[in-house]
């Protein structure tokens, strides 16, 4: 759901885009419904589309204030994406004075590359870039200067906006114009390209491993023990004991990284001067204590079941 206006040529780049940022929930076959609607421009705004998507059961969730536009290195760099079951869809278009290259990601892996020299460039659904080729086609005058093709490409989306509710009346304009020739724009385009996919590639590396971190806790916190036996006393030394875990309770630490296994030992601190080998340990209404006359204990683990 956006539109991406780019202009590349021998003044520089200026890339325009609006906000917009959809979010769908519901059945598959209504939410195809509602999506052949909306792209074939038989809804033309937010109300029709709220009151359509609420008909046919569907949850969306409208927001203007998504960033597709940012400058990289000497370059404009404007991504549209769709995000799928497993992978996100991105297609991206790096401009810069008399050059632009337009990159297909899934993930971070490159799927296309296409470079080219100069022209005005569009990314969006079709009805859209028809309302935008349309409204260009009249208002164009290549002879002015960048920060008038802004301009330009800002009213455009405005008009693009109030005809359809895939486009949202929020818009950010960039112009970049560094002394390139051709050459050396398809130069800085291929070092800035590859370090940037460098960059998605690590992030998208560390979203995964927070991921999976985020997970594990999960999982471990659902095996917290609240209630139950967990091991009983081997050792006593002042008021610091040691506990052989029983073979279902295991121990973690605050990472849930595993500290003890079952049948190993961890240390407990008591208050108790009445604790003898052999004590059983339990948890009781999530306390944890000697299960012969409820003496409160204290350890720096968590207990969890296997």
């Amino acid at each position: 759901m956006s539109l991406i206006i780019a202009y590349i040529g021998k003044k520089g780049c200026v890339m325009a885009a609006d906000k917009r940022k959809i979010g769908y929930f519901g059945d598959k076959e209504k939410l195809e419904t509602l999506e052949e609607e909306l792209y074939s421009g038989a809804i033309e705004n937010d109300d029709t589309f709220l009151k359509r998507a609420e008909e046919l059961g569907i949850s969306i969730k409208i927001t203007d204030d998504a960033s597709k536009l940012k400058v990289v290195g000497n370059s404009i760099r404007g991504e549209v994406s769709t995000k799928g079951t497993f992978e996100t869809k991105r297609r991206r278009i790096y401009g810069t004075t008399n050059g632009y290259q337009i990159v297909e990601l899934l993930g971070s892996e490159t799927k296309s590359r296409k470079a080219g020299k100069k022209g005005i460039i569009l990314f969006g659904n079709q009805y859209a870039k028809h309302l935008a080729e349309s409204l260009i086609s009249k208002k164009w005058k290549s002879s002015q200067s960048l920060r008038y093709m802004g301009e330009l490409f800002e009213g455009i989306l405005a008009e693009v906006a109030s005809k359809t509710p895939t486009v949202g009346d929020k818009f950010d304009v960039l112009i970049q114009q560094p002394n390139f020739t051709t050459t050396e724009a398809q130069n800085h385009l291929d070092r800035t390209i590859d370090n940037d996919i460098k960059v998605l590639t690590k992030f998208r590396q560390e979203l995964t491993e927070q991921l999976v971190q985020q997970s594990i806790a999960i999982d471990m916190a659902n095996k917290i023990i609240t209630k139950g036996d967990i091991g009983r006393v081997v050792n006593i030394d002042g008021n610091m004991l040691y506990v052989q875990l029983n073979d279902k309770t295991q121990a973690m630490d605050g990472n849930w990284k595993q500290l003890a296994a079952p049948g190993q030992n961890v240390l407990m601190f008591t208050e108790s001067d009445n604790v003898k080998i052999g004590d059983k340990v339990v948890i009781e209404n999530e306390d944890l204590c000697l299960k012969k006359d409820k003496s409160s204990l204290k350890c720096d683990i968590i207990l969890c079941s296997l």
